[in-house]
């Protein structure tokens, strides 16, 4: 029976699923926007059936033979077996509304979304293949950051992607960054906020470091909905924040700005 209910996050009211499920995961009573898996967005955007993943076979690597409280071989593993995925990113390319375009869609599921060197390998492969086949790319981020894990070797993600954005804004290739709750840290600091359009959803947490660690950083309190979308968009942080109910045709008109093509 329990399988049948959830509590809202934010209203704190009990819910049928069914019904949360049928309002696109959002809360019918205070709008709240639950989190949705990497596979969910990609059904929620493409076309029907319009869809094919790439690049699925790269897993991570314990270069460093990282250990913290558990060693860092074993959370992969742990995440592989809870996700059914290799890392913390899905690519796929397919159609929308005709439109043929890519997407890279963060799994938060899978360690935080953290970014590794695997997400920003298979970032930047989306990246290259947009470039190559000049077909608009879409990256949808929900991370809480470089993955510490991998040290050095995350950070390099950053400067990686970067390029990669920098290469399709020369070739004139659009490139559209949707932010979720949450979209922090390294993320936030790269490929997140280089869209030629940089939108979000609703009251998604977004932002470099944390607002306790600023907080104490600076001595000061923080403004009320600090690092929330409304904030970043009254602050020229994004460009517009978009209802899930709204962003698929949201984005196709987006597109059809982008690429010239008439519906």
């Amino acid at each position: 029976m329990e399988q049948l209910w959830a509590r809202c996050n934010n209203c704190r009211r009990i819910l049928y699923k069914q019904d949360i499920m049928d309002n696109m995961h959002v809360c019918p009573t205070c709008h709240f926007h639950f989190r949705l898996s990497a596979v969910e967005r990609f059904f929620m955007l493409f076309d029907v059936g319009q869809f094919e993943l790439f690049d699925e076979d790269i897993s991570p690597v314990d270069v460093l033979q990282f250990k913290d409280q558990k060693k860092y071989s074993d959370r992969i593993k742990i995440s592989q077996t809870k996700t059914g995925l290799n890392d913390a990113v899905l690519s796929a390319i397919g159609m929308m509304d005709g439109i043929r375009v890519i997407i890279c869609a963060m799994e938060f599921a899978f360690m935080g979304g953290s970014m590794g060197s695997v997400v920003g390998e298979k970032v930047t492969r989306a990246l290259e293949r947009a470039l190559k086949e000049k077909v608009p790319v879409i990256v949808i981020s929900s991370s809480g950051g470089a993955r510490m894990q991998e040290g050095i070797l995350s950070l390099m993600q950053l400067m990686k992607t970067s390029q990669a954005i920098a290469r399709l804004e020369k070739a004139g290739v659009p490139y559209i960054s949707l932010c979720t709750d949450p979209t922090t840290g390294g993320t936030t600091a790269s490929y997140a906020m280089l869209g030629d359009i940089n939108i979000a959803e609703p009251d998604a947490l977004i932002g470099f470091a944390g607002p306790r660690v600023i907080e104490q950083t600076i001595k000061q309190k923080l403004p009320k909905g600090f690092q929330r979308s409304e904030f970043l968009l009254e602050h020229g942080m994004l460009d517009d924040i978009v209802d899930r109910k709204k962003l698929r045709p949201y984005i196709i008109r987006v597109l059809r700005l982008f690429t010239n093509q008439p519906r």
